[in-house]
């Protein structure tokens, strides 16, 4: 068997932390490892008890969730860190995002939703709520009417194809069968993509090509 998805819950809110832990322990392949009250404690658990991933909220004492994501991926070997908040202003996603986080959910998704991002999020994959989305977009594209961008990379068809699906919080297996094509071929459309949008994660991907106005 694989083991379980190492798990620390930052939130500083104790009987919100209590009901998000409580969650995540019914599942099998999910552990619980760590629980902080603040982005401090998130980032000293994040150093010592070395999970795969740091399931934290964006307001909270010491340091923020966007400051508190910063530091963790600072880290030699950080885990994935996906942001699990009530908040969906453009100012916290843009935050949340440029600091690295994988992933933005909201605590009223339903159990389901944020199990399976958790698991996207581990595999590599970017996973954001629909208002985040668009929100995010939104953002994004006023930005581009306002200051002078520089000229877009040009994106082969499926390249594209595939670009758009990733913003649609598809993982490559379901690219692969909307798209009738490898798994493999997938991620080597993605490796490009990356390469000609000057980024290194699916997440970065997404903002850039939004920012850009190729989505």
């Amino acid at each position: 068997m694989t083991r379980p998805i190492r798990i620390v819950v930052a939130d500083d809110h104790p009987i919100v932390r209590a009901g998000i832990v409580g969650l995540l322990e019914t599942v099998d392949d999910l552990e619980v490892v760590g629980q902080a009250a603040d982005g401090g404690e998130a980032v000293r658990l994040a150093a010592a008890e070395h999970p795969d991933l740091v399931l934290i909220d964006l307001r909270m004492p010491v340091l923020d969730g966007a400051e508190a994501t910063a530091r963790i991926l600072a880290e030699g070997h950080a885990p994935h860190v996906l942001v699990l908040t009530t908040y969906d202003t453009d100012d916290h996603i843009v935050a949340a995002i440029e600091a690295g986080a994988s992933g933005y959910l909201l605590k009223a998704a339903p159990q389901e939703e944020i199990v399976a991002g958790i698991r996207a999020v581990v595999a590599g994959e970017t996973v954001l709520a629909p208002s985040v989305a668009a929100h995010l977009a939104r953002r994004l594209r006023e930005g581009a009417t306002t200051n002078t961008q520089p000229e877009a990379p040009a994106l082969s068809p499926r390249e594209l194809d595939v670009l758009r699906l990733v913003a649609a919080g598809r993982s490559n297996p379901e690219i692969a069968r909307e798209l009738f094509i490898g798994e493999a071929t997938v991620k080597t459309h993605l490796l490009h993509v990356f390469e000609k949008l000057g980024v290194g994660d699916r997440t970065r991907a997404v903002t850039k090509a939004m920012e850009l106005g190729i989505l």
